[in-house]
């Protein structure tokens, strides 16, 4: 059961991570929900971030 636990886990942001979702939501005009998703994919790599979500705009 633990690794379902830790599964879940991993596929969530970090707590401390809701201010990065809000900064990039802010910056990038973006939904949290694809924040979210921008950040587990990429962690915090601010260049890619901010590519990514200028490619989720222009779609």
């Amino acid at each position: 059961m633990a690794t379902k636990e830790k599964k879940k886990e991993a596929s969530r942001v970090v707590k401390g991570q809701e201010l990065e979702v809000e900064h990039l939501t802010e910056i990038a005009a973006v939904t949290p929900k694809q924040a979210r998703a921008l950040l587990r994919k990429h962690g915090a790599d601010w260049t890619k971030l901010k590519d990514e979500a200028e490619d989720l705009k222009e779609d």
